[in-house]
């Protein structure tokens, strides 16, 4: 049977737009009718999606099947590492929980993980045209190269070509493409096919010298110079999105705190994005603004982050802001927050160990070893029971009375989350809880923001790939990397 055509895209730092370019890539190639996939073989984040094959990957291979015009699935990135403290992580292989690592053990387990890749790889490349490969971080890191399943290590054990992505906006781009080409070994440079330059602003003119110093420094071709596309509207693999400020018609302020470990922040996009909410980020040290709703996004190690955001002053700062009637809304590990105890015997997050919750609802918190991995459509226990999707990653079990009120109904007729009985508190294991158009509207008519406009978050989303294909078509020259014939 014939192998795919692959490309892998590589970055010179973390965030230089590898997973922006291969989600613009997959939307122009399935576009032009190319059954093609993407591909991550390993992924650091917090953010992750639940797949077709009931399993869990990074929200940036999420994204890219979308753009590519597929269910999510986990070959599409076959070992997740989730970190669950500085040196720590949880690795999710084929999308389910293998272990609980140190990063010195994970070092000793990466030939393990790597048969994992190659197992995706294979299968992969026999059911599809082209699949676009995503590096991880920078290739250039010399204390990681050994043993390197994510960047060259798998480029080389696969036999794929790559391009090498730099970040303009950042500034020293041509140090990073230059610096990074020179720290590859021979074979590995030998696989560098060209340069892409992303989110270039300005005057192309005064551009072209050093593009012309770089091709004859490296002797490698640049494909392109993407523009600085703004506003683009993209699920962040970790990155926090902007917060919006200052916006004229706000209608409601919302305010969330940002842990150590939140995760799954993206949940809080259709509140960042709407015209209509001043919606802000608050990290460590910043004073808490007043607010109408208090959001407590997920978090990967809860009791951890309960107890940051009690040295962070939340805990006062919540129970003042519920006393002059604001609302707070708690999803996956923040609903888990709002209860009177987090009990995790089994120490899945750390230590084994047992703490007090803020009190808020009347339900206990216990962590099981089996995750529950769902998607879910059901409809919210608000007035008009507007529809909600989306999807459950959570260790925790969850029981009390406050779950007697639960704050939607799933369509297999089980219940979730919790509203108090006074109206002010909800909360919910479904991430995604603001993502449905019409639950977005309830929600912020439940919060007091009364008549706003509707947000159609995956029709943003889905606006923003065709923008970026329409990007990357119109600005890069892909011939010395992908057939003609795909490039109309």
């Amino acid at each position: 049977m014939p192998q795919a055509i692959t490309l892998m895209v590589q970055g010179t730092t973390s965030d230089a737009g590898k997973s922006t370019l291969v989600a613009g890539l997959a939307r122009l190639l399935a576009r032009r009718g190319v059954r093609v996939a993407p591909f991550k073989p390993q992924n650091m984040a917090l953010n992750s999606a639940v797949t077709a094959d009931g399993g869990e990957i990074g929200r940036a291979q999420a994204l890219q099947a979308l753009a590519a015009g597929l269910e999510p699935h986990t070959d599409f990135n076959p070992v997740l590492l989730k970190p669950s403290t500085d040196i720590g992580a949880q690795v999710v292989i084929h999308g389910k929980v293998a272990a609980n690592l140190s990063a010195r053990d994970y070092h000793a387990y990466k030939p393990t993980a790597m048969k994992a890749v190659m197992q995706s790889w294979d299968r992969l490349t026999s059911a599809y045209d082209c699949v676009l490969v995503e590096g991880a971080g920078s290739p250039a890191e010399i204390n990681l190269r050994d043993r390197d399943i994510a960047n060259m290590g798998f480029a080389e054990a696969a036999d794929v070509p790559v391009i090498l992505v730099a970040d303009i906006d950042r500034g020293g781009v041509f140090a990073h493409l230059v610096g990074t080409l020179d720290l590859l070994s021979p074979s590995e440079q030998a696989r560098v096919k060209g340069f892409v330059i992303n989110r270039f602003r300005g005057d192309i003119g005064l551009l072209q010298s050093g593009l012309d110093w770089l091709e004859q420094r490296t002797g490698r071709p640049v494909l392109g110079v993407l523009p600085y596309l703004h506003g683009l509207f993209l699920d962040a693999e970790d990155a926090l999105g902007e917060a919006s400020v200052d916006k004229r018609e706000a209608r409601l302020r919302v305010v969330a705190p940002v842990y150590p470990r939140i995760s799954n922040h993206t949940d809080l996009d259709a509140l960042r994005l709407h015209p209509q909410i001043d919606f802000r980020w608050v990290g460590p040290g910043q004073a808490i603004p007043p607010a109408d709703l208090i959001v407590l996004p997920g978090s990967k190690s809860v009791q951890a982050d309960l107890a940051w955001l009690r040295a962070q002053g939340w805990e006062p700062a919540i129970k003042r802001h519920l006393r002059y009637g604001g609302k707070v809304a708690g999803i996956c590990g923040g609903f888990q927050m709002l209860g009177t105890c987090l009990a995790d015997p089994q120490g899945l997050e750390g230590a084994a160990s047992t703490v007090a919750g803020l009190g808020l609802l009347d339900m206990e918190t216990v962590l099981e070893a089996e995750k529950q991995l769902e998607n879910r459509r059901g409809a919210l226990c608000l007035p008009g029971g507007a529809a909600v999707a989306g999807y459950e990653i959570h260790m925790g079990v969850s029981r009390g009375a406050a779950l007697d009120r639960p704050a939607l109904r799933f369509d297999d007729g089980r219940a979730d989350g919790a509203l108090s009985t006074d109206g002010q508190i909800l909360g919910s294991y479904l991430h995604g809880l603001f993502d449905a158009p019409d639950a977005l509207t309830a929600l912020l008519a439940w919060a007091g923001a009364g008549e706003v406009e509707t947000v159609d978050l995956a029709a943003r989303r889905e606006a923003d790939l065709d923008r970026l294909a329409d990007s990357v078509a119109q600005n890069l020259d892909l011939s010395p990397v992908l057939p003609a014939a795909w490039l109309g």
